[in-house]
């Protein structure tokens, strides 16, 4: 097997050097490390050309967000003729044997036979201890508990950082959506796989560190509950592209009834804990009307990215 793995950089320079040399130290040898620099306005090409040189770059013109430097860094790896991708965001930290990890957790469910199209790591925000185990789909998604006696569990989606995903799938299926530009990008792609047959596996033993947004730790009459704040336009793809993923893929009521809840939990939230209240919730609503009228596509708001937003 020939395995590549595709980062995706935005003005990544404070956090990159730590996850390239997180990458090149892998007990198990990545045969291809492939940085996709999303027009950085600071010093990471300067970083990439003079400390890794090593590494292939392939830069964007603009910023096509996480969508779009994943479909480049995907399409350029699987013409290169590698069989396995493995996927990150700049700010994730793979232990040194989680790739070796990833790989023995694939032979230990006969998964060379093509029915698995993504093997994933558990990920941790080490800030505040929460995990990310996997997802699963009940007309909602719902955290999954590890139960399997050999550290592999089946699950319907993962976050895209982290997972190692089958070159022969993507031929299959097709690549994730750029137009989503950032936010629910792997949800989307999970549940396409899903349709098509494929599983998706999590490996116990092997970690990830990634931090999933910073959330705040805040004390509502004694229970301890997090909060992670987002720019406006943040909450515009991800309202946008939820709705318009569960409308398209769960057509149930149901389904559609605990997308909406979720939102309405979520603007409540920034009502009560937001720091750009109106602005945030002007943006969910439109969203949420571009999302069932199917207007995708690369926004262009008053506040545009600032560094490291669109490659959360």
């Amino acid at each position: 097997m020939s395995i590549t793995s595709v980062t995706v950089v935005y003005n990544g320079e404070q956090v990159m050097r730590r996850h390239l040399d997180a990458l090149l130290a892998q007990s198990h040898r990545i045969d291809e490390i492939i940085v996709v620099n999303n027009a950085s306005t600071d010093g990471t090409s300067s970083v990439l050309a003079s400390l890794y040189p090593e590494v292939t770059v392939l830069n964007l013109p603009t910023n096509e967000g996480v969508g779009g430097g994943y479909v480049a860094g995907l399409r350029y790896a699987i013409a290169q003729g590698h069989d396995w991708i493995w996927q990150f965001d700049q700010d994730s930290f793979p232990a040194t044997d989680a790739l070796a990890n990833l790989l023995a957790g694939l032979d230990r469910q006969s998964a060379r036979n093509g029915c698995v199209a993504i093997v994933a790591p558990k990920c941790i925000n080490l800030a505040t201890g929460r995990e990310y185990p996997g997802l699963r789909w009940q007309n909602c998604w719902k955290k999954v508990d590890f139960n399997s006696p050999n550290g592999v569990e089946f699950v319907d989606a993962v976050i895209s950082s982290g997972s190692l995903l089958r070159c022969k799938a993507i031929k299959e299926i097709g690549l994730p959506r750029a137009d989503y530009f950032i936010d629910y990008i792997d949800m989307e792609y999970c549940l396409r796989l899903r349709r098509s047959g494929y599983k998706i596996a999590v490996v116990r033993q092997s970690i990830l560190e990634h931090a999933v947004g910073e959330p705040r730790i805040l004390n509502i009459a004694g229970y301890k509950q997090q909060w992670a704040d987002h720019v406006p336009w943040r909450e515009y793809y991800k309202t946008r592209n939820e709705i318009f993923t569960v409308w398209r893929f769960q057509p149930e009521w149901t389904a559609k009834y605990s997308a909406l809840r979720r939102l309405t939990r979520h603007a409540l939230g920034i009502l009560f804990f937001g720091r750009e209240k109106i602005a945030c919730l002007r943006m969910m609503c439109l969203g949420a009307r571009d999302g069932l009228a199917g207007r995708l596509g690369i926004r262009s708001f008053e506040h545009s990215p600032s560094a490291g937003d669109a490659n959360a």
